[in-house]
């Protein structure tokens, strides 16, 4: 009996390892098209900017709670745009949010730019962020907007880049890839590891296989104000965890595009202890589970290194699976360099490489324990999830 279970084990981890590996090829192949298409589109843009075109106003809206690593460098990078007219606005729903004491430096450094702070002192639902963007829109003057996490640090071209798209009538949004930088401590060089070879990864082939994506990243979000009116406003998401997604998913279900941009920005990661690493992979995991539970479930079909490792052990070592464990690490590493090192630039993939096995392991663990838990925790607050949506748990 025993030996018939470790038997069936065996199969299930070598189907494992066989779709993880196909995977890795999908992912490659993946990387390389979105490569090539970010070239052409970088030429066409060169020769765009050559001639005199119209851009129009846009209004970046950036809600705000907390202090984070380099705040302060990553505001004022939004305030160095080569761009004509575009406005800042900042929101809190605390007014004595550290975050203001940022605000208020890079309102003394540009008086010339158009930089407000709004304090949002209602609470509209269980998402406090979306709550502050409902409350900020009334202060934008601009129909073209851009929504993106506080800890986002971008180039002087980036709302060229970024706004480019949304000039074609199709075009719904418009939404980046990005890179974590990471501090010191290991869980943030496993958070930004995740991002540069797991997550990064991902969206590429989603964005393959299923045609284009169909869903936004909170590393930014370019829309207009007409398609955020169409789908009832942000109000008619607040309650919402996964507001980047669904903000996209709602703009698509309208017939428009979702466009991955070429521009990569940074996200400036924090110094996560061991616990707040965790918690904030179970919140990701929880939202990414019930915003798309088919393709989580999937996940499982890509732990390559878990499967080849559990063959491995299955088979007494055996030689034909010591070659899967060998192909699959390569196919893995080869991953982390085509999408972690060349698409997204991130100079830190290959000091951390050998940290890859272990992310691959937690990332095995957190899928397992995600899948029966239901309680996230953000920002210091705690949450029930249910079917993407939040509610408090009173402290």
């Amino acid at each position: 009996m025993i030996h018939s279970l470790a038997k069936a084990v065996q199969i299930v981890a070598i189907g494992g390892t066989a779709s993880s590996s196909g995977y890795y090829l999908l992912c490659l192949w993946s990387a390389k098209r979105f490569e090539r298409e970010r070239k052409a589109e970088c030429e066409a843009s060169d020769a765009r900017s050559q001639s005199a075109q119209s851009l129009p106003p846009v209004s970046m809206l950036k809600p705000l709670k907390g202090s984070d690593r380099e705040i302060y460098e990553s505001f004022r990078s939004h305030c160095l745009q080569d761009y004509p007219e575009y406005e800042i606005i900042f929101g809190v729903n605390d007014p004595d949010d550290p975050a203001i004491e940022s605000v208020k430096q890079v309102q003394a450094e540009f008086p010339g730019s158009r930089i407000r702070l709004v304090v949002c002192s209602r609470i509209l639902g269980a998402n406090v962020k979306v709550s502050n963007l409902a409350q900020m829109l009334t202060e934008a003057r601009y129909d073209h907007f851009i929504v993106n996490d506080s800890d986002i640090r971008v180039a002087p071209d980036y709302l060229r880049r970024v706004t480019a798209p949304l000039a074609d009538s199709r075009v719904g949004m418009v939404t980046c890839l990005y890179r974590g930088v990471a501090a010191q401590t290991l869980g943030s060089r496993l958070e930004a590891l995740g991002i540069s070879t797991e997550f990064c990864p991902s969206v590429l082939v989603a964005r393959q296989v299923e045609g284009g994506i169909r869903f936004g990243l909170g590393s930014t979000l370019a829309f207009r104000r007409a398609e955020l009116e169409r789908i009832g406003g942000f109000l008619s998401f607040v309650d919402y965890l996964a507001d980047d997604y669904e903000l996209g998913k709602r703009i698509a279900a309208l017939g428009f595009d979702v466009k991955l941009s070429a521009v990569v920005v940074e996200t400036y990661l924090p110094s996560y202890s061991t616990r707040e690493f965790f918690a904030h992979q179970f919140r990701w995991a929880r939202g990414v589970r019930d915003s798309r539970a088919g393709g989580y479930l999937g996940l499982a079909l890509t732990f390559g290194l878990t499967w080849a490792l559990l063959a491995l052990v299955l088979s007494g070592a055996a030689p034909w699976a010591c070659g899967a464990l060998g192909l699959t690490l390569v196919l893995r590493l080869a991953v982390a360099f085509a999408v972690g090192s060349v698409i997204l630039q991130d100079r830190q993939v290959l000091k951390s490489v050998w940290l890859i096995p272990l992310r691959d392991l937690i990332a095995v663990a957190v899928w397992v324990a995600s899948l029966a838990g239901h309680t996230v925790t953000w920002r210091g607050d705690n949450f029930h999830l249910k079917d993407g949506k939040l509610t408090r748990i009173p402290r």
